[in-house]
């Protein structure tokens, strides 16, 4: 699956140039007074975990991407504010050392890897399908395509795949479709620069999983997530 963000990444570089030259020779419909922001996306994002149980720290990569498109409404005279609705992917994952495996009675376990025990990898990588919407600010006009922007949202998810893997010297442990995790994922969004790169930020409203996933020192889990990154948009 990570293999697609590699994939993503360097697709990240190519529009980024192939952007920067076609708004430099595409010429400008001049007094267009019905133009719109519709906007194909993509983001990169370090990705911080919060809510965790005391014990549990990053370690590894972290990190993810997300890209989609977003419909632009705008709702006044100037066409500088407006709303946004898209659909869009987002893959991530979360390097920790809480170690998910299933127990001799097919049970789900949450064990916090003591600081002493070395292992190569332990991560929980998930895929969701987002549903964007968008208050958008910018200071565009129908000639201007380098412009300020203010984007605050909300996305709506649903996780279509998730999994937990652990190697370490002599283990190779890959759980999938885990029955605490949370498929639903609700989030508040604010991406804000100009021209081309800008600042995004992600926060989930809810955690990753319900109130059945108890580590096995009891406590609950509870996973939410902080994203930082770039977001790129691409007329």
């Amino acid at each position: 699956m990570f293999k697609i963000i590699r994939f993503i990444y360097f697709l990240f570089i190519v529009l980024t140039a192939t952007d920067s030259i076609a708004q430099d020779t595409i010429p400008k419909v001049e007094g267009d007074l019905k133009y719109r922001e519709d906007q194909f996306y993509i983001g990169v994002t370090y990705n911080l975990l919060s809510s965790v149980p005391a014990g549990v720290n990053p370690e590894g990569l972290t990190g993810g991407v997300n890209f989609g498109f977003l419909r632009d409404i705008p709702i006044n005279k100037n066409r500088n504010i407006a709303v946004a609705v898209g659909l869009g992917i987002a893959l991530d994952r979360y390097g920790n050392n809480m170690l998910i495996e299933k127990d001799v009675t097919g049970n789900t376990t949450y064990t916090i890897i003591d600081s002493g025990v070395s292992f190569k990898s332990n991560n929980l990588k998930t895929g969701i399908v987002e549903l964007p919407i968008e208050f958008r600010w910018r200071s565009s006009t129908p000639t201007t395509y380098k412009f300020w922007r203010v984007y605050a949202g909300f996305r709506l998810g649903y996780t279509f795949w998730n999994e937990s893997s652990f190697k370490d010297s002599s283990n190779n442990i890959t759980h999938s479709d885990i029955e605490e995790f949370e498929k639903l994922r609700l989030a508040t969004t604010l991406s804000l620069g100009f021209n081309k790169f800008n600042f995004f930020v992600y926060y989930t409203l809810n955690p990753f999983f319900n109130e059945n996933a108890i580590t096995t020192t009891g406590q609950k889990v509870n996973f939410q997530t902080l994203k930082l990154g770039l977001m790129f948009y691409i007329l």
